[in-house]
């Protein structure tokens, strides 16, 4: 079939990332001897600094990583709530949402202590040699792509009379970022030289990788971070709020190590962060999947994998998060999806519709269920500030109202080198347009705090000390319980569906040159739903709604509004940022491949 490109083959290593920067950086890292996890950490700083707008390094990253012969973990870079951040001081503020911009906003930042993590337990690398390709980009100039300038542009107001300190960085003598000119973030730079400088005493590779981290915990970095949460700063409640993260939160936190969440279909294991993420809506969807399925991009294919995904949704609404335990066990049981799959109708659905697994009642927030229930004002797709996006043309790209209500996006990087070590990652949060640059870092806060609701009782209730759900759902496939497969995207809700998508195209379809067919996976057009609540501020829903690119047949579009979807037809390639790697067991030939939608990610290997 058509590809954009090819899907690559090799034997040495493979990068994919959303951006060709970050995906040459990893693969120089290879080129130099280190492994997957060295590139990793190395191309996940140099997204910091060339996609900004998508995530920085107070945002945050869940990792999965399935080392040469070892057992897949999760890697979770996901920040808990600050001690501070009850519900009781977000309602006394007379907040019925957590904002969507601001400190309020701002978990403990987990994005650094992940990566060094990484780096410290599976690298080879010093902490200087996987810095030096972020810190010549932040201090020498890259030439931004269209949508960093296009992101200053709509904050432009904001920053000029509120965020002060990031038209210090983004507006340098007025000018947004343009294509073709070197932009530079000197305030980043230094940040990491000093960085270097106060762990230089320390001799050993393991040391120094420590001393960043107590750096950043309890340094310098640490005391910009806190003194930047207490700023009062203009959010989307169109109020000034001071934050609550303090000294101890920092202090007290670090990334950690679980076990993946795993369901397996037809000889394939799909690995995911547990229900704290939403990576168990793409498990649950193949559950629901009968043994046989439709022809591959039919009306009726479409139709069951859009209403599948409903109801998984609905059980992401009610049951994940990390304020309570989650029946995962239950949600993928057979008989408990052959009862959901059960509602699939020849309709389309309008309802949400969670279910009840062991014959515990669903809750959902008040919240949720005012959106549910059509009341007015909540489309998801038009208000300014709805969060990230669904698609990944310009017009949706991430913008700012005039009060700071943000849409932010996401990256992704997945690497597998030589020796078989495999690594996806998806680095979010910290957005330029999320808080304001920390003066003396470069950088600014998080917002990964609006996920959670402000109502007790919820397994997603703003709980200090736990997790927000977050919307980031990196994958790791095993075929016959072997590695085989690492990949992601960017796009918010909308991640496990268009994984789903792209997971099912690898299974399903022909093979290329021998191996997966990972390009023509990325490549096949692709669509998504918002008939749930959104995880973003202002939470809002189109019940029925599905979004296609115009490269589906029109016979097959009209045949989804026969059966009752609201089908808006988008551009031809619109829906989705997939990167992925692979590495087949039996040969040890390598592939990746990337998402020409944007003209952004690529791929890179030998």
């Amino acid at each position: 079939m058509f590809t954009t490109r090819p899907t690559l083959q090799g034997t040495f290593g493979m990068v994919s990332s959303t951006h060709w920067l970050a995906s040459q950086s990893a693969m120089a890292v290879l080129e130099g001897g280190g492994n997957a996890y060295d590139a990793a950490v190395a191309g996940g700083f140099v997204l910091h600094v060339v996609e900004p707008h998508l995530n920085g390094p107070a945002g945050e990253v869940p990792i999965i990583l399935a080392p040469a012969g070892g057992e897949v973990r999760v890697l979770c870079g996901q920040g808990v709530a600050p001690a501070g951040a009850t519900i009781d001081h977000y309602k006394g503020l007379g907040l019925d949402l957590v904002p969507g911009t601001g400190p309020l906003a701002a978990a403990v930042p987990g994005a650094f202590d992940a990566w060094m993590l990484l780096l410290r337990d599976h690298g080879t690398k010093s902490l200087a040699e996987v810095l030096t390709y972020a810190i010549g980009y932040a201090e020498d100039g890259h030439a931004p792509v269209e949508r960093v300038g296009e992101t200053v542009e709509t904050v432009r107001e904001l920053f000029e009379t509120e965020w002060t300190s990031s038209a210090e960085v983004y507006l340098p003598g007025g000018r947004a970022p343009r294509p073709g000119e070197l932009f530079r973030n000197p305030a980043l730079a230094a940040t990491w030289r000093r960085l270097l400088a106060e762990v230089s005493a320390e001799t050993d590779r393991v040391a120094q990788i420590e001393a960043a981290r107590r750096v950043w915990r309890s340094g310098f970095i640490a005391e910009a971070l806190v003194r930047q949460a207490e700023r009062p700063t203009m959010d989307t409640s169109g109020e000034r709020h001071t934050g609550t993260l303090t000294a101890a939160d920092l202090a007290d936190w670090s990334a950690t190590y679980e076990a993946p969440a795993t369901y397996d279909w037809r000889g394939w294991t799909l690995c995911k962060a547990g229900p704290w993420s939403q990576g168990p809506v793409l498990l649950q969807q193949l559950a629901l999947l009968p043994p046989e399925l439709p022809h591959y991009g039919s009306a009726d294919y479409v139709h069951l994998l859009v209403e599948g995904c409903k109801l998984a949704m609905a059980d992401r609404e009610a049951w994940y998060g990390d304020a309570a335990e989650v029946p995962l066990d239950e949600l993928l049981s057979e008989p408990y999806n052959a009862a959901r799959r059960a509602l699939v109708g020849d309709k389309a659905s309008y309802e949400l519709c969670p279910g009840s697994p062991g014959g515990r009642t669903p809750r959902l927030s008040g919240y949720a269920r005012m959106v549910a229930d059509g009341e007015p004002g909540f489309d998801a797709l038009a208000v300014p500030g709805a969060g990230e996006p669904t698609v990944a043309r310009a017009a949706t790209e991430p913008g700012v109202a005039p009060d700071g209500g943000t849409r932010g996006d996401t990256c992704h990087l997945d690497v597998v080198d030589r020796w078989g070590n495999m690594v996806a990652a998806t680095p979010s949060g910290g957005w330029l347009q999320s808080n304001p640059v920390v003066p003396e870092l470069g950088f600014p806060l998080g917002t990964r705090l609006q996920m959670a609701w402000l109502e007790e009782g919820l397994p997603n209730s703003l709980t200090p000390g736990r997790r927000p759900r977050t919307t980031l759902t990196p994958s790791l496939a095993l075929r016959d319980g072997v590695p085989v497969m690492a990949f992601g995207t960017p796009g918010g809700d909308q991640q496990d569906q268009w994984q789903t998508h792209f997971f099912l195209s690898v299974a399903l379809r022909s093979e290329v040159r021998g191996g997966l067919d990972l390009q023509g996976a990325i490549d096949a057009p692709n669509w998504h739903n918002d008939s749930f609540p959104g995880s973003f501020y202002p939470r809002g829903m189109r019940p029925g709604s599905l979004t296609v690119e115009s490269r589906m047949g029109e016979a097959v579009v009209e045949e989804l509004r026969r059966r009752g979807h609201d089908v808006l037809v988008d551009e031809a390639w619109s829906e989705g940022r997939l990167c992925a790697v692979a590495r087949d067991p039996r040969t040890g030939v390598l592939s990746a491949a990337a998402n020409p939608r944007g003209m952004q990610g690529y791929a890179v290997g030998r």
